[in-house]
C-alpha cells in the first residue's frame, strides 16, 4: 500500500488527474449556493489527504468470477449466453444468472453483466425455442479473434421478427427483476454481434440494422431506470452503421483500451474510441454516464512493464485522461505471478480510474438547537460517482460505541473532478448522545450487504471505526 501523501492545500494540483479547485461560490448539497467565506475562516477542521484504496467500490480493475485473486478488486464481470436464462418467448430461468450475482456478492464484489448470442468457438447462445422455430443461423469462420485463433461463429438473422421480439421481451423481464439490485453494478447492453460487442467484423452486412438497434436501446432505456447501462460504440446521428446513442442515458465501454483508445487523426484509426466520442459529440458524456471497458488482450501481460508494451500514443495514463474511465476488465493484473514493480504500477493505475472523494475540511458549530456539521468535499479522481448511495453521520462515544446515526440528504453524484468544492451541511439535534469526547463520523453506505465500503481519500478514514471517516470531536 502506498504511503499517505501530505495533506493538499485547497486549490493545489496534487498530481496528474487529481486537481483540487475551490471558488468563492460553492454549491451546497441541497442545490443552494453558499459563499464559504461566510463560514469560519480559521484553519480548524482541516482533514488530510491519503490515496483511496484501489478496490473502492464500482471502480478499478475487474476480474472474471473467481474465488480469490492476488490483486484488489471490487467488481467481477462475465458473459452470459441468452440461452442460459431464456427458455421461451416470455419464460425465464434466472437461476444461472442469480448464482453469478450471489457468488460475487459473497466475495464482496458487485457484478457487471453482458448477455450474448454468438461467440466464436462456442455453441450458439441463441435460445433453443428460437432455433426450433426456424431462426436462420449463418455459420462462418471468424478471423477477427486475435490474439486467439480463428473460430467458427454462428450469426443469427437479427432482422427476424421472432428474434427481435424475444430480445425486447428479455430486456423488459431483465429490468423488471434486476433494475436497482445493489449486486448489479452495471449492465453492458450486449446481445448483438460477436461476444455481444456490437460488431460482426468483417461481415458488417450481417449485423443488426439501426432499426433493430433502436428497438433494443429503447427497451433498455425503459427497463433500467436505476442501474447504469453501457454500450460499446459511441454514435451520433451521422454514423453510417450505428443508431444515434449520443443523447441517451447510456455510458460506453472501450474494449480495446490502451490499444485503440486515443484519437490519432489517421483515417485508418477512425474506429478508435476517443475518435468515436468526438464524432458523436459525446466527449463530456462521462460527466453523467459511466465509462468502462476492457484492456486489449494483446497487452494484458505487459501493459505495466517498464517500458510498457502499449502502442505509442496509447499509454495507460493517456487513455485514462482521454476517457475518464472508471473501471476496466483486465485479466493481466490477476495472474498469480503478477508481482514486483509492474504490480505496483498497476495498483497506482487502479487508483487513478474513476472517482476519488476527498473531504478536506469538516467543522461542527454549536447552535441553540444542536450542532451544524459542514463538510467541504472535492473529487480528486477523473470521473464522478454515478449512484446516490446514502450518506450518513454517526456519533461515536469514547468507548467506541455508536450512540446515534443520522441520514442526510447529501448526494455523491455530480461532484466532478476539477470543479468547485461541494459544501454539505446537516443539522444535528441536541440530545443525550452529545457527551464529552464524542466523535462525529461520516460514511457513504454501500447498499449491497457485505459490499466494499466506499472509502474517502483521507488519512482519517477507518481511524476509529471500520468503514467510517472520522471528522473530529464535538466542540466543548
Amino acid at each position: 500500500m502506498d504511503a499517505p501523501c501530505s495533506p493538499p492545500a485547497p486549490g493545489m494540483n496534487m498530481k496528474p488527474f487529481r486537481v483540487l479547485m475551490l471558488s468563492a461560490l460553492t454549491v451546497v448539497a441541497r442545490g443552494q449556493a453558499v459563499d464559504p467565506r461566510e463560514g469560519p475562516q480559521d484553519t480548524s477542521g482541516l482533514l488530510h489527504y491519503a490515496p483511496a484504496p484501489p478496490d473502492n467500490p464500482l471502480k478499478g480493475f475487474v476480474s472474471y468470477p473467481r474465488p480469490q485473486t492476488g490483486f484488489p478488486r471490487s467488481l467481477e464481470w462475465d458473459y452470459i449466453p441468452l440461452a442460459a436464462v431464456m427458455t421461451g418467448p416470455t419464460n425465464f430461468d434466472w437461476g444461472p444468472f442469480e448464482r453469478k450475482l450471489q457468488q460475487a456478492a459473497a466475495r464482496g464484489c458487485q457484478f457487471i453483466a453482458r448477455f450474448y448470442l454468438e461467440w466464436p468457438g462456442r455453441s450458439t447462445g441463441v435460445p433453443r425455442f428460437l432455433l426450433d422455430s426456424g431462426l436462420l443461423l449463418r455459420t462462418w469462420t471468424n478471423t477477427n479473434t486475435q490474439p486467439w485463433p480463428a473460430a467458427v461463429d454462428h450469426t443469427p438473422d437479427y432482422e427476424d421478427p421472432r428474434l427481435r421480439t424475444a430480445l425486447t421481451n428479455f430486456i423488459h423481464a431483465f429490468g423488471a427483476r434486476y433494475d436497482g439490485d445493489p449486486r448489479l453494478a452495471f449492465v453492458q447492453v450486449g446481445l448483438l454481434g460477436t461476444w455481444g460487442e456490437w460488431h460482426n467484423h468483417p461481415n458488417h452486412q450481417w449485423f443488426a440494422s439501426k432499426t433493430v438497434q433502436r428497438e433494443l436501446l429503447d427497451a433498455y432505456e425503459a427497463a433500467f431506470r436505476r442501474t447504469k447501462l453501457l454500450v460499446r460504440y459511441p454514435a451520433g446521428p451521422d454514423h453510417p452503421r450505428y443508431a444515434d446513442n449520443s443523447t441517451r442515458p447510456l455510458g460506453y465501454h472501450d474494449d480495446s483500451f490502451a490499444w485503440a483508445t486515443v484519437h490519432t487523426g489517421r483515417s485508418e484509426d477512425e474506429w478508435f474510441f476517443e475518435t468515436l466520442l468526438r464524432r458523436a459529440g459525446a466527449t463530456n458524456k462521462w460527466r453523467t454516464q459511466p465509462m468502462g471497458g476492457e484492456v486489449r488482450p494483446e497487452v494484458w501481460h505487459c501493459l505495466f512493464d517498464e517500458p510498457s508494451c502499449a502502442p505509442r500514443g496509447q499509454e495507460f495514463d493517456r487513455c485514462v485522461q482521454a476517457t475518464h474511465v472508471s473501471w476496466l476488465c483486465n485479466e493481466g493484473v490477476f495472474r498469480p505471478d503478477f508481482q514486483g514493480p509492474a504490480r505496483d504500477r498497476a495498483l497506482r493505475a487502479a487508483r487513478r480510474m474513476g472517482y476519488e472523494v476527498h473531504i478536506f475540511r469538516a467543522t461542527t458549530d454549536r447552535t441553540d438547537s444542536g450542532y451544524t456539521v459542514t463538510l467541504w468535499v472535492t473529487n480528486t479522481g477523473v470521473a464522478p460517482f454515478y449512484y446516490d448511495w446514502p450518506v450518513e453521520l454517526s456519533a461515536l462515544d469514547v468507548s467506541g460505541r455508536i450512540r446515534a446515526t443520522w441520514k442526510t440528504d447529501w448526494k455523491l453524484t455530480g461532484i466532478l473532478p476539477g470543479e468547485p468544492a461541494r459544501v454539505w451541511q446537516h443539522h444535528l439535534p441536541k440530545d443525550a448522545w452529545a457527551t464529552p469526547g464524542t466523535r462525529l463520523l461520516v460514511r457513504a453506505l454501500n447498499p449491497m450487504p457485505g459490499g466494499r465500503p466506499l472509502r474517502f481519500a483521507n488519512q482519517e478514514q477507518d481511524r476509529h471505526l471500520e468503514g467510517w471517516l472520522t471528522l473530529g470531536t464535538l466542540p466543548p
